[in-house]
């Protein structure tokens, strides 16, 4: 039997060690306290820092940044796609900045300090009639920050999301969040508050961009397929609720933002489609491109978005491969093998 046919032995959960968590997390509040001592703008210069160390010594991270850049944007200069790929270190570094002094610094009487907005009436409009409403955003921007104000603005919005692994951490972060009404819904629960929380007329939020392994849906994303999630586009049809794409865009490397929604997908959109899921899921991606296209420097290019292939492409592939002839082994090629490798390889099995 071939090593590729043996099964799989299942991944041991990996224990976490309490004090070590503990001693994390207090370890993070020291760091608040000590960025406290510094205005906003000056701890962003110094995550711009860390964004570019992250980039010059996280080789894997910049690899697959490069490569994501390269396929999507492939007529773009060598110089545009290195520029760009550490500039998305650096804005995923100003996020953590963000999410510390988001609840600082913005308030109700001061949000036009910090924010601006651009075509949000119609969903705003939406959220006030109480009659439920999809919204979804991408790992781009200050992602974290739509749900905090809309939550500050009083609409009664719910978030999906994993919590870490460090529960004295992930605690800390939801309590951040959750200040001024937010409300997070853990992702392994979900399903079941889901169907309750929109027929009450709640507002539900997801990150939208993930991969969603072998049985996602597979939709164009920069020219590529990409495997996503088909749970949102089934909650929207099973329950008839339209569907915003949102963004928040970072201006000028400050704390400041844009924000925007700039797709509402309603029902009677998809009443006559075929093939109603892969359809949302297919125009909500194409919206979240279409955002992410004006400034691309502030999206996650490492994530690991085309991991999953869909399998009519994996079966062309190792279709073209078997019909490629086997490799000869050259003299040349024999000459560079080790002295001690040629005489491993020569011993019978």
């Amino acid at each position: 039997m071939s090593e590729s046919t043996l099964p799989k032995k299942p991944k041991k959960k990996k224990k976490h060690n309490i004090v070590v968590d503990w001693l994390s997390y207090v370890a993070l509040r020291i760091a608040v306290i000590f960025l406290y001592l510094f205005d906003v703008e000056t701890n962003l210069a110094t995550a711009r820092f860390l964004g570019r160390m992250l980039w010059k010594y996280y080789h894997r991270g910049r690899q697959r940044a490069l490569d994501n850049l390269r396929a999507s944007f492939p007529e773009k200069s060598e110089e545009w796609i290195w520029q760009t790929g550490r500039q998305s270190f650096e804005h995923i570094a100003m996020l953590a900045v963000d999410m510390i002094f988001t609840p600082r610094l913005v308030k109700r009487y001061n949000w036009r300090d910090y924010s601006r907005y651009k075509t949000v009436e119609r969903a705003k409009w939406l959220m006030q009639e109480k009659r439920g409403l999809l919204m979804v955003a991408s790992h781009y921007g200050n992602f974290e920050i739509m749900g905090y104000l809309l939550g500050l603005f009083g609409f009664e919005i719910y978030s999906i999301a994993r919590p870490l692994d460090n529960k004295f951490i992930s605690k800390y972060l939801y309590a951040i969040r959750g200040r001024v009404g937010q409300n997070i819904i853990d992702k392994k629960g979900a399903s079941a508050a889901m169907g309750r929380i929109t027929e009450n007329g709640g507002t539900l939020c997801f990150i939208a961009d993930q991969d969603a392994g072998k049985k996602g849906v597979f939709v164009d994303f920069f020219g590529r397929k990409a495997s996503t999630y088909k749970s949102i586009a089934l909650l929207a049809i099973t329950h008839k609720l339209p569907l915003g794409v949102g963004y928040a865009r970072r201006i000028d490397n400050r704390f400041f933002f844009e924000i925007g929604v700039n797709r509402i997908i309603f029902p009677e959109e998809w009443a006559d489609k075929d093939d109603p899921i892969t359809w949302i899921t297919a125009e909500y991606t194409k919206a979240i491109e279409e955002f992410v296209r004006v400034d691309p420097s502030q999206y996650w290019w490492l994530h690991r978005r085309w991991k999953h292939r869909p399998k009519e492409e994996t079966a062309q592939l190792s279709q073209g491969s078997s019909n490629q002839p086997c490799p000869t082994v050259t003299a040349v090629q024999v000459t560079r093998i080790p002295k001690h490798r040629v005489e491993i390889l020569a011993k019978p099995l």
